[in-house]
């Protein structure tokens, strides 16, 4: 296992920091052996056997085109549970693991609560959600079908149940059902922002979950927030992940819709990323 660490950290260091690389190894081996972290550290002195150090250079190779290290192991810690991911769906953020827990803890003293994730994904926020409001309603809406899958797979390993729906907000959704929350993490990029991203995001994870156009950077939060106005329970509320350059905007779109007691709040990286907004 040593000189597995040896080796990972003299082909990544031009690419991934030494933190980085500590964490990847982690990861990897973890894979690799089933182990957790505590049995990697007592076990430090493992000699792998060919077919691990076959597997582990395949994954080495991998790094090495920036491929996400979430993609090679086919999974992805978020609050707490454990989540398939693909490049069908978004590798979850802790940015997004603090929009959550701002939901929790906001309506911890509510039950039976009707929740709608609007762009599900991976379904870590829906699965999330349900995994503490037990006795909710939980769904997610997804664009696309393997997406859905991916989700529904995430809902059955940790036992939850949530029903994912295939819609597109940006189209007409004929429903006569109304909830209590809806929440979004929509595409927020624009596509000017691109020269910025690092390659391991923008070669790998789907564009469609990602990127608008510079043009109407919140199309997804307009079309959203219209749809709330229509489908969200008295005192209902409605919460998005934002992008950090549109606080600003969300809050001045959302007021003008007549939305209330609207709140913004920062990320643990200082940066505009929530916002919450009352229906009446």
């Amino acid at each position: 296992m040593q000189q597995f660490l040896k080796q990972i950290k003299s082909e990544l260091k031009e690419i991934y920091s030494e933190a980085e690389i500590q964490q990847i190894v982690f990861l990897l081996i973890e894979k690799l052996t089933g182990w957790e972290r505590s049995a990697i550290i007592i076990n430090k002195n493992t000699i792998f056997s060919v077919q691990q150090r076959e597997l582990l250079h395949s994954f080495i190779e991998k790094l090495k085109k920036h491929v996400p290290v979430q993609y090679i192991i086919g999974s992805a810690w978020f609050y707490g549970s454990k989540f398939d991911v693909n490049p069908d769906v978004l590798i979850p953020r802790p940015e997004t693991e603090e929009l959550v827990d701002w939901i929790v803890k906001e309506n911890e003293n509510i039950h039976k609560l009707k929740i709608l994730d609007i762009g599900t994904g991976s379904g870590c926020i829906a699965v999330s959600l349900k995994s503490v409001f037990v006795h909710a309603e939980v769904e997610g809406w997804d664009i696309s079908e393997k997406a859905l899958e991916t989700a529904t797979k995430n809902a059955k390993n940790n036992k939850c149940d949530v029903a994912f729906g295939l819609h597109d907000i940006l189209k007409p959704i004929i429903i006569d059902k109304q909830w209590n929350i809806i929440v979004s993490n929509p595409p927020y990029i624009p596509f000017g922002n691109k020269i910025d991203m690092n390659r391991n995001v923008l070669e790998y994870e789907p564009h469609s979950a990602l990127f608008v156009e510079d043009e109407n950077p919140l199309i997804f939060y307009e079309a959203i927030a219209d749809f709330a106005l229509k489908h969200l329970l008295p005192g209902g509320q409605l919460y998005f992940e934002i992008h950090k350059d549109m606080g600003d905007a969300c809050l001045q779109m959302l007021k003008g819709k007549g939305f209330m007691q609207i709140s913004l709040r920062k990320d643990i990286s200082g940066n505009d990323r929530m916002i919450n907004a009352k229906f009446s």
